[in-house]
């Protein structure tokens, strides 16, 4: 292991895939997507993926040198096709265009087809929040989770992130999958030989185990159970249906070089507060986030990530690769 810097832990990520085919640009927004994640504590999303994301790269399952483009079908869409290549250069396509039709429309929603893993969700909506914005982010994923009652799976992890600016602090960000942990720790833990704890997963045969190899071939237990099950399918439809792409049990793995493209989508939609009718907002965060930190034992959600991004910055973070 080597402590490097944050920005020289961008360099040799971006270098790897730079040297296993991805063009500089595209090599250089995956590697800022990763690491930020790793600084983040985000190690599921962080650099356990690179060598995933290198073997998925040098068998064509994700085209390094595609370049997103944008069209505006609508006066308030903008819609990117990701041309299978990685998820995070349509997202930053979508991250700088879509401010300026939000503040002109007082929403905007960017469909994004033909993509593939998006990492660290709340990332991506904590960028549009910094720009003053809110921000929605709906992922569909490769098959993971069965209906209610179900075996098989039909429903992706299916993340869902939310970003809000507060006045004179860092933005509010909610970042969740929609089963009970995602898929990226098992996939941590296999890699690091460890077990998972019970209740995460169900093996092939629908029961419970606390082996990540036997989970990553089996289903996720949904988050809440039943309501769950329901709010990934309600992702299914925003992020594949509306979107034009595949559904998750359509999708191959993100976790392996086996398969065609997974031809997932992402649908981002941001809102101007300043659109909405009044000046308010940002004194009703206020109240919010107070009514709320000022009981003891509280906090708003991603105090413990901002903590471990700022003595990462500080510090460096662990680099093995």
């Amino acid at each position: 292991m080597t402590r490097l810097s944050l920005e020289a832990a961008e360099q040799k990520v971006a270098d790897l895939f730079i040297e296993a085919g991805a063009s500089p640009a595209n090599a250089a927004s995956v590697a800022l997507a990763l690491v930020m994640a790793e600084a983040d504590g985000l190690k599921g999303h962080g650099l356990s993926r690179v060598p995933t994301y290198l073997s998925m790269l040098k068998s064509g399952k994700i085209d390094g040198q595609a370049v997103p483009i944008a069209r505006q079908p609508k006066p308030g869409v903008l819609a990117i096709d990701a041309a299978h290549g990685f998820a995070y250069p349509a997202i930053d396509l979508a991250v700088i265009e879509l401010p300026e039709i939000a503040r002109k429309q007082g929403i905007a929603a960017a469909p994004i087809r033909r993509s593939n893993h998006c990492g660290a969700a709340g990332l991506h909506v904590e960028r549009l929040a910094e720009q003053g914005l809110v921000a929605l982010l709906f992922a569909n994923t490769p098959g993971a989770m069965a209906p209610w009652g179900g075996a098989k799976a039909v429903f992706g992890t299916n993340p869902i992130a939310f970003a809000a600016p507060l006045a004179g602090r860092e933005p509010l960000v909610i970042d969740m999958a929609l089963s009970k942990v995602a898929r990226g720790p098992i996939v941590a833990a296999k890699q690091k030989g460890e077990a998972i704890p019970e209740g995460w997963a169900l093996d092939a045969a629908g029961k419970p185990t606390t082996d990540p190899a036997a989970a990553i071939a089996g289903t996720m237990v949904p988050l809440g159970d039943a309501k769950g099950a329901t709010l990934a399918m309600m992702v299914e439809i925003l992020a594949a249906a509306l979107v034009g792409t595949h559904f998750a049990f359509q999708a191959s793995s993100f976790l392996d070089d086996k398969g065609g493209p997974p031809d997932t989508g992402q649908l981002i939609l941001a809102i101007d507060p300043a659109g909405m009718g009044g000046n308010w907002f940002a004194e009703r965060m206020r109240m919010l986030t107070h009514a709320i930190e000022e009981q003891p034992g509280t906090r708003l959600p991603g105090v413990r990530r901002l903590g471990l991004r700022a003595k990462a910055r500080a510090e460096g973070i662990e680099v093995d690769l």
